[in-house]
């Protein structure tokens, strides 16, 4: 084969295959023209584009399409500036309750809205033809303060819903009075902070929610349970607490004010008020280890009544509580509870004062005196003392025992006194009216004269030969009790004052046991007076009067009986009352 045919044979076989490597760089030359202007036009579009926010695009309708974000931020702020701070009104039928958002903490982050509409630079082809081709509606970016916003609709909530009512047993002293628990509304948290949202930049911000119920945290079941377990086995009946074997007994309505159901954990539960229960405690006993109190007498309408004694007890208030609680549960039978306590009789107690029978008036007697301050002071001092008194079977009754020595530290004041036959001035001046008003009292009532002395001489304003005087270290009023029931004595003066005389009245308590009549013979063995004149400072002048001696007969029946079966004979010797003539000192017709 020749050089030629072997040139030319070359080209003839690949010639087809050349043809496609021309074509095909062609081709390429194409794609790569292609792709250089389509690059071209990329770049050419993101310049063109820049970050501006897509044409046509809105935020809560607000037009920011087309402006760079500055402006796109600007023209959303204008857009919204009366629609952020507009209250939204939520409405749960026809009712409603305005939500200021600012206060709800609900603001609006206008940058990340502009951007999240499309606003700033970006290679990604979709953010481009979203550019060029249109641009979308967006809801704005909302910022919550949840703290504040919480806050708002709890506000609200309290507005337009109502708060439950929580049941309650009152423990009164008639008995226990049931409230009934009442169910609440109030705005569910979730679904009204939705629609709040929701409803927040609208142009018209109303959103429509509803109440949810809310239950009470003492519900009727619980109501029922205190009720049932406590209430009213409280007050079936009294319960008895044992101090140290000493019973005191206490009704239901006594313990009503000490008790109580109180809310705790969903349920009421029993509370002792201990102020309240020592105090009722300490009526009956005397607390705090103090001294017992025996039992006594006080006169109400007239009628004596037995005021309870009270025993001396050491106790801890606590255990009382613990122990009532135990009783007021207990079942009829078992309402008795132990304290632990420390206990100290009475010398009186409550039982045996009923037993002394003082149970009606069997004697009373007034005297009466002129208008004088110090007989006002004395013998109101003298009642006070004297009042009260209890003379059970057999015991004595002594004045100067019972009033003490006239002092001023006792409360008695200057009056007149008879010493020596004569009036001078002393430290209770008048005492004597109260001894002679107990005497009668005493006569009438048929008890044992042990000791009395009558005046010296006559005073017309006490009963002739029924009277009694008294000082202190040497003369006594003294009378035995010798029935066999207790003797309570009331005294008690009215003030003279001006042209009204004062009266001195003496009342004894007891069961009658005798009718006692008072006879008085005729005056006799009379003895005449003289005159004195004296020159002491503390001189009283006055005319005197004869001296006389009379019997006076105490005659004892029993009671509804005319017969008498004793009779007793009182003797009394009055000397003359002395007249008295006041001189100067040092005058020589002076004593």
């Amino acid at each position: 084969m020749s050089f030629w045919d072997n040139e030319t044979a070359a080209p003839s076989d690949d010639g087809g295959s050349g043809r496609e490597r021309a074509g095909g760089l062609v081709a390429g030359l194409v794609v790569l023209g292609l792709v250089v202007l389509l690059g071209a036009g990329w770049v050419t579009a993101y310049y063109a584009a820049g970050d501006n926010v897509p044409r046509g695009a809105t935020v809560e309708g607000v037009a920011v399409g087309g402006r760079s974000p500055d402006d796109a931020v600007r023209d959303l702020e204008q857009g919204l500036a009366q629609r952020e701070t507009a209250p939204v009104r939520l409405e749960v039928g026809d009712r409603g309750v305005e939500v200021d958002p600012v206060e709800a903490g609900l603001s609006v982050d206008h940058e990340a809205s502009v951007a999240a509409v499309g606003g700033g630079r970006s290679w990604d082809p979709r953010r481009l033809w979203d550019y060029y081709t249109g641009g979308d509606e967006v809801g704005a970016v909302v910022d919550v303060d949840e703290e504040a916003l919480d806050a708002a609709l709890a506000t609200a909530a309290e507005e337009v819903g109502r708060p439950a009512e929580d049941g309650a047993v009152a423990l009164t002293p008639s008995g226990p009075e049931v409230t009934d628990a009442v169910d609440g509304t109030t705005l569910e948290p979730g679904p009204t902070r939705e629609a709040l949202l929701a409803a927040y930049l609208d142009p018209d911000p109303v959103a429509e929610v509803a109440l949810g119920t809310v239950e009470p945290d003492i519900d009727a079941g619980d109501v029922r349970s205190a009720v049932e377990d406590f209430a009213d086995p409280a007050f079936s009946g009294p319960v008895r607490l044992r101090f140290d074997g000493t019973p005191v007994v206490f009704t239901p309505a006594e313990l009503a004010p000490a008790l109580s159901l109180e809310p705790d954990g969903g349920a009421l539960v029993p509370r002792v008020d201990a102020d309240v229960l020592g105090g009722l405690v300490d009526a009956r006993v005397t607390a705090d280890g103090g001294e017992p109190v025996d039992a006594s007498f006080e006169v109400v309408d007239g009628e004596p009544r037995v005021v309870p004694a009270q025993p001396g007890v050491d106790y801890d208030t606590a255990d009382v509580s613990e122990a009532l609680l135990t009783a007021l549960v207990a079942g009829q039978g078992e309402r008795t509870a132990d304290v632990p306590a420390s206990v100290d009789q009475p010398d009186l107690t409550t039982r045996e004062a009923r037993r002394l029978g003082v149970e009606e008036v069997v004697s009373d007697f007034s005297t009466y005196y002129p208008d004088a301050d110090y007989r006002n002071v004395n013998l109101g001092r003298a009642a006070e003392l004297v009042d009260g008194t209890l003379l059970e079977p057999g015991e004595t009754f002594s004045l100067n025992g019972t009033v003490g020595e006239r002092t001023v530290a006792n409360g008695f004041t200057e009056g007149y006194v008879i010493s020596d036959g004569i009036l001078v001035e002393d430290l209770g001046g008048g005492v004597s009216q109260m001894a002679t008003t107990l005497f009668n009292a005493m006569f009438f009532a048929g008890l044992e004269d042990v000791e009395h002395k009558p005046h010296s001489f006559y005073i017309d304003r006490y009963p002739v030969g029924r009277e009694a005087t008294v000082s202190w270290g040497s003369i006594d009023l003294r009378f035995r009790n010798d029935t066999d029931h207790g003797v309570l004595i009331e005294a008690a003066v009215s003030p003279s004052s001006g042209a009204t005389q004062g009266e001195v009245n003496v009342t004894m308590y007891s069961t009658k046991t005798w009718d006692v009549e008072s006879r008085t013979s005729d005056r006799y063995a009379y003895t005449s007076p003289t005159t004195r004149v004296l020159d002491t400072p503390d001189c009283y002048a006055y005319t005197g009067s004869q001296g006389f001696t009379v019997d006076v007969y105490r005659d004892f029946s029993r009671p509804g009986s005319s017969e008498v079966e004793r009779t007793e004979r009182f003797t009394t010797v009055y000397t003359p009352s002395d007249g008295v003539e006041c001189v100067p000192p040092g005058s020589p017709a002076a004593d």
